[in-house]
């Protein structure tokens, strides 16, 4: 059986990485549990002449320890001393007979912001490295990982300071697509229908560790309630670990996803900052990049009149994390609870709400559903600034045929039915606007939701219907 799965493109970059004519500086960086570390150690399996990883929440000299000890294991000279230039300079002599041979040397760090400890010197000693060795070589490539996602962003991908503009690619590696997941459970013989893997997508969300948990033979609700609400249950402290690990100082960063949480349909950024307490200005900034970075959150555009570029709502759209919230602030003790709430309200209302992020992740699917995959598209979400109460549109197609797609988004576990409440909101919706927005655009009203909408006297104005079976195809 393949071991690594559903990373076709990201290999096929790696191959051409390490195929070009060039010497490659390559940061690969994502999501924790996202399986960073299991692409680049699966896919150049018996090929790598150098690996290293840090050692998560150690101090200095634990670090270049796990260092040392890997330059012992691969025959390298002993270092000097225990200074980064010394360690970096043991590697250039392991490294230079095989490159003077015309040998391609693949290195790969893993864990990299680990090794940064305060005034360790690491950064300076890898930009001596790179700069005055590693980068006159055609045949060297260097691959850098890393779970902390602040410091990658910070001192690699848009680093200002020694390592400014040294890096040739980057991979950001995001969770499975529902197809991808489908696929990944058919492999792993877990065999669900469609319904109970979009609701384990609810739960662990594209995440390939997470998944990996689930277990042969058992039923989703026996699997969350094994790896949540058990006792000692392996996820139960999983998003205190996954702070931790991406970011240095995480408590900023857990108060606008925290507050996000509280807002299912998202929050602008002056209504983030008035939550928190924090300015607009450039921190915020920074933690709002970073989420969207570790695909905690996205952000996506409004629309009055035109579309505002400079206003964007923020939404959280992690699953896990979204459940970790939501379930944890109830206190639960219940080590059966999931298999004991089936069918209840407290589940359908949870599921009704983050099913409209499931499909919000899946854009490229639905655009491909509706026939459109090769038009432009824009795509915003609207809120009326007049109507009482004021009516909100999740998600427009802004297509360049001079189409709209307004859609709505509703979870039901068969055929959904309109009623005539839900066919008047849907008129009014529409009708504001196009008032609102002074739209000269055709518009069709569409609905995205598991099993179709069943046929009746208020499903007449529906134009489009995108499903379930939808989300789940393999965009082409």
């Amino acid at each position: 059986m393949k071991k690594l799965f559903g990373r076709e493109t990201e290999e096929a970059e790696i191959d051409a990485l390490l195929n070009s004519e060039k010497p490659e500086f390559i940061a690969v960086y994502g999501r924790r549990r996202v399986g960073k570390t299991f692409l680049v150690k699966e896919h150049l399996r018996g090929k790598l002449t150098f690996y290293v990883s840090g050692v998560i929440n150690e101090d200095a000299r634990t670090q270049q320890k796990a260092f040392r000890q890997a330059l012992e294991d691969n025959g390298a000279p002993e270092p000097k001393n225990s200074s980064w230039l010394d360690m970096f300079h043991s590697l250039r002599l392991f490294l230079q007979p095989k490159i003077d041979k015309g040998e391609k040397c693949i290195i790969f760090i893993d864990e990299m912001p680990c090794f940064d400890t305060p005034r360790a010197g690491f950064i300076a000693a890898l930009d001596h490295f790179w700069n005055s060795w590693a980068s006159d070589y055609d045949n060297m490539k260097l691959i850098v990982c890393g779970s902390a996602t602040s410091w990658m962003i910070k001192n690699l991908i848009n680093s200002h300071g020694g390592l400014h503009n040294r890096l040739t690619y980057t991979i950001h590696l995001h969770p499975f697509t529902l197809c991808e997941t489908e696929q990944y459970f058919r492999q792993r013989r877990i065999l669900w229908n469609r319904n109970t893997i979009l609701q384990a997508y609810m739960v662990f969300g594209g995440i390939p560790f997470y998944l990996s948990l689930i277990q042969q033979g058992e039923s989703l609700p026996q699997a969350i309630d094994r790896l949540y609400f058990s006792k000692d249950a392996p996820l139960r402290t999983e998003y205190s670990r996954l702070m931790a690990s991406l970011f240095r100082v995480p408590e900023p960063y857990n108060k606008v996803i925290e507050t996000l949480s509280s807002r299912s349909q998202g929050m602008s950024r002056q209504e983030i900052s008035q939550s928190i307490g924090m300015k607009t200005g450039g921190n915020l900034t920074k933690i709002l990049t970073e989420l969207e970075n570790c695909d905690f959150i996205r952000s996506y555009r409004t629309r009055e009149k035109k579309v505002k570029l400079n206003d964007c709502i923020y939404q959280l759209t992690d699953m896990f994390v979204m459940f970790h919230l939501h379930f944890s602030r109830k206190g639960i003790t219940n080590q059966t609870f999931w298999q004991d709430h089936l069918g209840s309200a407290v589940l359908y209302t949870w599921q009704g709400l983050t099913f409209e992020k499931v499909v919000l992740l899946h854009i490229a699917e639905i655009k491909q559903a509706l026939g459109i995959g090769r038009i432009g598209v824009e795509y915003y979400a609207w809120r009326s600034r007049y109507s009482e109460p004021a009516s909100q549109i999740d998600l427009i197609l802004d297509r360049a045929d001079n189409t709209v797609n307004l859609c709505e988004m509703k979870y039901s576990i068969d055929e959904y039915t309109m009623t005539s409440d839900e066919e008047a909101k849907m008129r009014r919706r529409k009708q504001n606007f196009m008032t609102e927005t002074h739209s000269r655009q055709a518009i069709r009203l569409t609905m995205i939701t598991p099993f179709g909408v069943k046929q009746n006297e208020h499903s007449s104005d529906i134009a489009d219907y995108v499903t379930m079976d939808n989300l789940f195809e393999q965009v082409r």
